[in-house]
């Protein structure tokens, strides 16, 4: 369906955000950028762009509302996430209808990010009343305590594929345990992924200044992660960007988390249910069209059952209809942009000249990729050893358990892996050996419950996780206490 900007409804209204940030309410910035409609090239309003100064600015006023906010009774910073999830809930068609348009999310996946974002915000709005630290060890006459301590402030960068989730994940922790926040969202996915979350936090009485919204490009996220009052970075995106992060946020001594990309292998052993196996290895590759950093990007198949599996497969992806996903009547949406299509059809273009087969797809129509399937894919080609991002199942035979091990080890990658078979034993086995911080026995690679820790090694990550228990690592820091009743004589 065809609808204008607003046709949503008042609460996420452009009247609210068009050409404007959220800093101590919503304001104009120097400059601002287009909100695109990837499915049809519209426009459906403007972002303020957010300059080194701006970020500066925001960081400022962080830092100087955030004592009084962690200063906050526990059950009134708890109070404000659960209104936050009831307000989400309250506001979900348009929130949806968002992530529709402005990412190219199809409506069932949109729906679930919106869930998933929820249960992100209740799960956070327990960490208040949790416990906060240890009694440890000591002499007699002296109490010695470790406790958590929000950092202060935390700058959180966030991506366009989940992009509502995955700054939520962030942004709720973050505040539940006392730390403000400046939030800087893609600037492609700003409206779903940044002014949702200012809107609902605004309509839940968080104070003014404690979360600060702005879109920005690469100068913006530099100037985040040099500023003095911030405390952390939780970036999530490619592998080549959070290495620049880590890189200036690591000469500033920041706490650093890194969420990155992966090459995920999907194991089919000879053993599995071939039905399960294309319906598993299907949504792991074609979800939100591949663009997901949890994206089946290797489909390893035991060679007795490689030819019926690339068959079906094939026919699979011929039947997966491509469209607008506002239209509620297909399977894939667009790509984010024309640079995204490029990178994919490069990496197909090129394994095919390396020797793989194309056995379904490999063609674009503007930003709309046909789901695609590569046969014979080896180590070397590029579908191999490039991440792809986009809707393109690579499918590389083995004869054996152990080349199954070797071939989804031979990476720098190690987010997430998969194994489907019969043998929950023989998959455990395999599953043992694999370097992942993601793993899942019969079940591909897409996996995200918000209580688990989520987190990989390599490039994917720098080896912390997010979600969950993990969440109390991330997001305080460590302080010890001591107290005795008189100060003791020391004998200089």
């Amino acid at each position: 369906m065809t609808t204008t900007p607003d046709a949503a409804g008042p609460w996420l209204a452009s009247t609210t955000w068009n050409s404007k940030a959220f800093s101590r309410g919503w304001r104009a910035l120097g400059k601002s950028s287009d909100v695109i409609e990837p499915a049809t090239g519209r426009t459906l309003g403007a972002v303020a762009n957010a300059s080194p100064d701006d970020i500066a600015s925001a960081s400022a006023d962080a830092r100087a509302a955030q004592a009084a906010w962690a200063a906050t009774p526990y059950d009134q910073r708890a109070a404000v996430l659960r209104k936050a999830a009831e307000l989400a809930g309250a506001n979900r068609e348009e929130i949806v209808d968002w992530l529709v348009r402005e990412s190219g999310s199809i409506r069932p996946k949109a729906e679930f990010e919106l869930a998933v974002t929820i249960k992100a915000l209740h799960e956070a709005s327990a960490m208040p009343s949790q416990a906060q630290g240890q009694v440890l060890p000591s002499e007699p006459g002296r109490l010695s305590i470790a406790r958590r301590r929000p950092i202060g402030v935390v700058g959180v960068i966030s991506p366009f594929n989940f992009p509502l989730y995955l700054a939520m994940r962030a942004v709720a922790p973050a505040l539940a345990v006392g730390n403000a926040v400046v939030l800087k969202p893609d600037p492609r996915t700003s409206v779903c992924g940044g002014f949702s979350i200012a809107r609902l936090f605004e309509d839940a009485g968080l104070p003014a200044g404690v979360l600060h919204v702005l879109p920005g490009g690469g100068d913006a996220g530099e100037a985040l992660c040099k500023d003095p009052n911030v405390g952390m970075i939780q970036f999530t995106g490619s592998t080549a960007a959070g290495r620049r992060v880590g890189k200036v946020a690591g000469e500033h001594l920041k706490k650093l988390s890194l969420e990155l990309g992966g090459k995920n292998s999907l194991i089919v052993l000879d053993d599995a249910d071939m039905d399960l196996a294309i319906a598993n290895t299907t949504w792991g590759v074609y979800l939100h069209q591949g663009q997901i950093c949890m994206s089946a990007g290797r489909v390893l198949v035991h060679s007795k059952i490689a030819d019926e599996f690339t068959r079906r497969m094939a026919e699979k992806a011929n039947n997966l209809p491509v469209g607008d996903p506002a239209s509620g009547q297909v399977a894939m949406g667009p790509l984010i942009n024309q640079g995204q299509v490029d990178h994919a059809s490069d990496i197909v273009h090129r394994s095919v000249a390396q020797g793989a087969k194309l056995a379904a797809g490999g063609e674009a129509k503007g930003l709309f990729f046909g789901a695609t399937v590569l046969s014979g894919v080896k180590p070397g080609m590029a579908a191999f050893e490039e991440e792809i991002f986009g809707p393109v199942a690579s499918i590389t035979p083995f004869d054996s358990d152990e080349e199954a091990v070797r071939l989804a080890n031979q990476t720098d990658f190690g987010l997430s892996a998969a194994i489907i078979s019969r043998s929950v034993g023989r998959a455990m086995a395999i599953g043992e050996q694999l370097r992942v911080g993601l793993l899942h026995i019969n079940d591909q690679t897409v996996n995200d419950e918000v209580v688990n820790p989520f987190g990989g090694v390599g490039a994917s990550g720098n080896g912390t996780s997010i979600g969950g228990p993990a969440n109390w690592e991330e997001f305080t820091q460590w302080q010890w206490m001591t107290v005795k009743d008189a100060a003791p004589r020391y004998p200089l």
